[in-house]
C-alpha cells in the first residue's frame, strides 16, 4: 500500500467514503496505520482525553509538536493532519505559517485550523490564505469549534436555523475558494450537512453531521471506549477497552499481591555453577 496523498483523499469525493480518526501516539498510530485508515488527526483533543485539561485551547505548541511527530513517524500509508492549537494561529494569527512549518518538519501532511473571527483582518481566511500561498495543504473545520465553542454558547449543535445554516454553507464556500482541501463538519444538522456537502467540490467529514459528507472522524478514544469522561450523541463505541484494560489490571495487582507474578516463566536465572561461585564468595 502506498502512501496516500492529498489528491488521493480529493480523489475519493463522491466515490469513496473517507475514514478518519484521531490519534496521538506511536503505538496506536502504527495499529491505525495497518487498518486502512485513510486520514489520521493529531487532534487538539489530546488535551482532554491525554493530558486531562478543560479546554482545547489551552494545550500548547510544544505538546501538540511533539505527538505530531510520534505518530508521524509510525503513519506510512495513511494521511497525517496535524491540528493547529489555539495559540499557533488564533493568539497571534500572523505567526500561523511559521508553526504550521514546523508541523510539516515534524512529519505532517497537512494541517487543520478552525473558523474563528479575529480583529480587523486577521480571522480565519486571513491564515488559510497565508497557509495555502505558503504551499501548506490545510484542512478546515467549521461548525461546533472546540477551540472557541465559549462564543458559540458552549458545546451545542450549529445551524439549527436559517441564519445560522446559511452561514456554514457560506464558510465552507469561502474555505473552499481559499484553497483547503477538506473540510469538518462538526455538530451540524445532517440536512445542513448534506447541503453543503453537494454545493463543494472538495470532500466534506463529519463527526457529528450524519451519513451523508464524504467521510466520518471520530475521536478513537471514544470508538474504543477509553475516555468515560464524556459521551457524545455522535459516537459509537466498537469495543470497551476501559473495561476490558480494568479487568486485566485487577488481575496484574491480584497476581502481584499473592506473589503469583513473576513465576519462572517471567524470570532469569543464573546457572547452578555460577550461583554456587557467588555464595563462596559471599561466606
Amino acid at each position: 500500500m502506498s502512501k496516500i496523498t492529498i489528491r488521493d483523499i480529493l480523489k475519493k469525493k463522491g466515490k469513496e467514503k473517507i475514514a478518519m480518526l484521531t490519534c496521538y501516539d506511536y503505538s496506536f498510530a502504527r495499529i491505525l496505520d495497518d487498518t486502512g485508515i485513510d486520514v489520521v488527526l493529531v487532534g487538539d483533543s489530546l488535551a482532554n482525553v491525554v493530558l486531562g485539561l478543560k479546554e482545547t485551547r489551552t494545550i500548547s505548541f510544544s505538546e501538540m509538536f511533539n505527538h505530531t511527530r510520534a505518530v508521524a513517524q509510525a503513519a506510512e500509508n495513511s494521511l497525517v493532519v496535524a491540528d493547529m492549537p489555539y495559540v499557533s494561529y488564533q493568539l497571534h494569527p500572523k505567526n500561523a505559517v511559521r508553526y504550521a512549518k514546523k508541523f510539516i518538519k515534524a512529519g505532517a501532511d497537512a494541517v487543520k485550523v478552525e473558523w474563528f473571527y479575529g480583529k480587523g483582518n486577521n480571522d480565519c481566511a486571513y491564515v488559510v490564505k497565508d497557509l495555502v500561498a505558503a504551499k501548506i495543504p490545510v484542512m478546515g473545520h467549521i461548525g461546533l469549534t472546540p477551540q472557541t465553542a465559549h462564543l458559540l454558547g458552549g458545546f451545542k449543535v450549529q445551524g439549527k436555523d436559517m441564519q445560522s445554516a446559511l452561514n456554514l454553507v457560506a464558510q465552507a464556500k469561502m474555505l473552499q475558494k481559499l484553497g483547503v482541501f477538506s473540510i469538518i463538519l462538526e455538530c451540524v444538522p445532517y440536512q445542513v450537512a448534506r447541503l453543503i456537502t453537494a454545493k463543494l467540490k472538495i470532500p466534506t467529514i463529519g463527526i457529528g453531521a450524519g451519513k451523508f459528507c464524504d467521510g466520518q472522524v471520530l475521536v478513537l478514544y471514544d470508538v474504543l471506549g477509553l475516555y468515560k469522561k464524556i459521551h457524545p450523541k455522535f459516537v459509537k463505541m466498537y469495543v470497551d477497552l476501559y473495561r476490558q484494560t480494568q479487568n486485566a489490571l485487577h488481575r496484574y495487582v491480584f497476581d502481584v499481591k499473592r506473589s503469583r507474578f513473576p513465576g519462572a516463566k517471567e524470570s532469569f536465572s543464573i546457572s547452578p555453577d555460577e550461583w554456587a561461585k557467588v555464595r563462596r564468595k559471599m561466606r
